[in-house]
C-alpha cells in the first residue's frame, strides 16, 4: 500500500475540496472510494459523448475536456472548458436523463468515475451535499446565460478576445509567455460561435495591431489592455 494508493482516495483527495464531495463525511468518502473507478483519457478520446446515459459521474483530477453540444448543422458549440475538480455529469445523473453534452479531452486526463448509486445516499442524506450540487448547478445555468447573452450583443472579435483573455487568466502562461492551453483555430471558433475562417481572420487582425503574437497554435497576448478595452467597447 504506497502513497499514490492513499493519495487515490477521494478522502485524501484535494481535488475533492474544488467541488460538492467537500460536504460529505469520511465515512460517505470511503464509500465512494471503494467504489469509484480512476481511468486514463487520452487527448482527443471522449469521456463521454452526446446521447448517452450515463451511471455515474465523472470527477476531473488532472487535464481539461471540452462540453460541447452538436448543433443542428453539425457544427460544434463549446459550452465550457472544464478542468480539475469539475463533477461531469451531475445533471444527468440526477435527472436520470441522457447527456446533453459531450466531454471530450483537450489533453491527457486522468478522471475519477463514481457509479451514481453511491451518491443518490448522499444525496437523499446529507444536506450540504444537495445544497453544495444545487449550488453548482445554479452557477452552470448563470454561466449558460452569460454566454447566451454575449452570443447575442457581443461581436466576433470581442468573443475571440475575450476568449483568449479567459484562457489567460484559468491555464497561466508558459516560460515563453504563450497561454499555457493550446486550442486549436477550430476549437476558438467553437467557443465562440463562429467559423473557423472568421476566427482565423480575427487572429490575424490582432497580429496586425500587435495585440497578440502567435507560433503555430500558441497565442501569446502582448496588449491585454487593448483587448479589454475592445470587449468593453471603449
Amino acid at each position: 500500500m504506497g502513497n499514490h494508493h492513499d493519495e487515490g482516495r477521494c478522502e485524501n483527495c484535494i481535488i475533492r475540496q474544488l467541488n460538492a464531495l467537500k460536504t460529505l463525511s469520511k465515512q460517505e468518502l470511503k464509500r465512494i472510494s471503494d467504489s469509484k473507478v480512476t481511468k486514463s483519457v487520452k487527448k482527443g478520446d471522449a469521456i463521454f459523448e452526446e446521447g448517452e446515459k450515463l451511471n455515474g459521474v465523472f470527477c476531473v483530477r488532472n487535464g481539461v475536456s471540452k462540453l460541447s453540444k452538436m448543433s443542428d448543422n453539425g457544427k460544434d458549440q463549446i459550452v465550457k472548458i472544464a478542468t480539475k475538480g469539475e463533477v461531469l455529469g451531475q445533471r444527468s445523473v440526477i435527472t436520470e436523463e441522457k447527456t446533453n453534452l459531450s466531454a471530450v479531452a483537450l489533453n491527457d486526463m486522468e478522471v475519477c468515475y463514481i457509479p451514481k448509486n453511491y451518491l443518490q445516499e448522499s444525496i437523499s442524506n446529507n444536506i450540504a451535499f444537495t445544497k453544495a450540487i444545487l449550488i453548482h448547478m445554479a452557477n452552470d445555468l448563470k454561466f449558460a446565460d452569460d454566454v447566451i447573452v454575449n452570443m447575442a450583443q457581443k461581436t466576433v472579435r470581442q468573443r475571440i478576445a475575450e476568449t483568449l483573455r479567459y484562457l489567460e487568466k484559468n491555464f497561466g502562461i508558459d516560460d515563453d509567455g504563450y497561454i499555457a492551453m493550446t486550442l486549436t483555430r477550430e476549437d476558438i471558433a467553437n467557443v465562440v460561435g463562429t467559423a473557423k475562417e472568421a476566427c482565423i481572420r480575427t487572429l490575424t487582425s490582432f497580429k496586425k495591431e500587435g495585440w497578440i503574437t502567435t507560433d503555430k497554435k500558441r497565442i501569446k497576448i502582448e496588449d491585454d489592455k487593448a483587448l479589454y478595452r475592445l470587449i468593453e467597447d471603449v
